[in-house]
């Protein structure tokens, strides 16, 4: 039985690991259709590519800074270990957790779009999931430095982020607005007195909305399977799940007038902010969470490109860095027993959980994002904007004509 109890954790958490690996076609169409057409080759290629450096930076350095077990230099015999025991599970559980670190690039990506150029993007990929990522994981998820301990001993419980609201969605959030105020506006958004001269509408809805539905149904595999065991499986994550991204999708249809670009980023924003509480809240409380993400995106996107002029280009930072803030700030409030929730959650605690995540995913991506920029320029010129970062990077079009072959 112990065997067999072994083996389907195993799998369960592989079908985790596989579902939130898809969701990364998500977050490449979700920019595909986003980005003007000169654009999409470079979306898909970025968030590829940027899969392949995450998993190496994670595996030799971030998730042994996160957890202490570092598998890629087989330190003690450690990976060795990780292979013959428990049928491999400690090795399917590095694919689950690297799947998540790999989401902070893809979020980063939708951000710094059209602008950026290729091998300097990569670097701070590696940068920012081997040192950045699985320092505020390591917090948050391994209880690394003591900060869970002094948190629980002062307000009564630790920092509460079942799947990641702030661990994974507001870090990445985080650090793409710290990327595009390192790489500054694309080229023509703004005129001298800061208004938007040009505007960009996506370039298709079909692909935007592909991406969104891939993500949503990923995102069951991103919260249920954030249990890491069979025995931990809770129908109450997936309910909660549901009402938020219902929420949201509901918030973002009509203060949006039934924008699809809204639309379809409303039920993101209702799973990211739902990820933090998704144990502990009741379904109402999931529904009501999800409905202030969505209604939060729709506003803060045109608040950000308007008044503060940073030019988000998927609204990462509202979707993903402010929705992921409610989140945490929200598991606080609705799991508490007090609101129908199942206890064991401290308010204080989400704010400060809060504030140490947005603190150490701002200051440290300002810094990787900087330093490379001063190390190999990250931006694109001017022509190389005009002309698209498909044949300026890649020399190809999304769809080339007969006479390129």
């Amino acid at each position: 039985m112990e065997q067999l109890t072994t083996s389907l954790d195993v799998l369960f958490i592989l079908l985790g690991a596989i579902l939130v690996l898809f969701m990364h076609a998500g977050f490449a169409f979700l920019e595909v259709g986003t980005v003007q057409h000169k654009n999409q080759v470079n979306a898909l290629v970025k968030i590829m590519s940027d899969l392949g450096v995450s998993t190496v930076a994670y595996f030799f350095i971030g998730y042994g800074i996160a957890y202490g077990v570092f598998l890629g230099f087989n330190l003690d015999g450690q990976l060795t270990q990780a292979m013959t025991e428990k049928s491999g599970y400690d090795l399917v559980k590095f694919f689950f957790l690297m799947t998540f670190a790999a989401a902070i690039p893809a979020i980063v990506s939708g951000g710094i779009a059209e602008r950026a150029r290729f091998y300097p993007i990569l670097l701070a990929t590696f940068l920012t999931v081997a040192f950045i990522y699985p320092l505020f994981e390591g917090i948050s998820w391994n209880g690394n430095f003591g900060i869970q301990n002094w948190l629980e001993a002062s307000f009564g419980a630790g920092f509460h982020d079942f799947a990641g609201s702030i661990v994974v969605h507001a870090v990445g959030g985080w650090i793409a607005l710290a990327a595009i105020l390192v790489l500054g506006a694309r080229h023509n958004r703004y005129d001298s007195n800061g208004k938007i001269r040009s505007v960009y509408p996506p370039s298709s809805i079909p692909f935007l909305a592909l991406g969104a539905w891939i993500l949503s149904v990923g995102w069951f595999g991103f919260n249920v399977m954030s249990a890491q065991a069979v025995g931990g499986i809770q129908g109450l994550v997936a309910m909660n799940s549901l009402m938020a991204m219902v929420g949201g999708i509901l918030a973002a249809t009509f203060f949006s007038n039934k924008d699809p670009g809204f639309v379809h980023n409303g039920p993101l924003a209702g799973l990211v902010a739902i990820c933090a509480g998704s144990d502990v809240v009741n379904p109402l409380g999931a529904l009501v969470i999800g409905l202030v993400a969505g209604l939060l995106f729709v506003k803060a996107f045109s608040w950000t490109q308007n008044n503060l002029k940073i030019d988000d280009v998927l609204g990462v930072w509202p979707l993903h860095g402010l929705c992921g803030m409610w989140g945490a700030l929200a598991a606080g409030v609705f799991g508490s027993t007090a609101l129908g929730g199942l206890g064991g959650v401290s308010f204080a605690s989400q704010v400060v959980g809060t504030l140490i995540g947005v603190a150490i995913a701002f200051v440290g991506g300002y810094l990787v994002y900087f330093i490379v920029h001063k190390i190999s320029n990250l931006r694109m010129d001017d022509e190389e904007q005009y002309l698209g970062a498909d044949l300026s990077i890649h020399r190809t079009h999304a769809n080339p004509p007969k006479e390129e072959f």
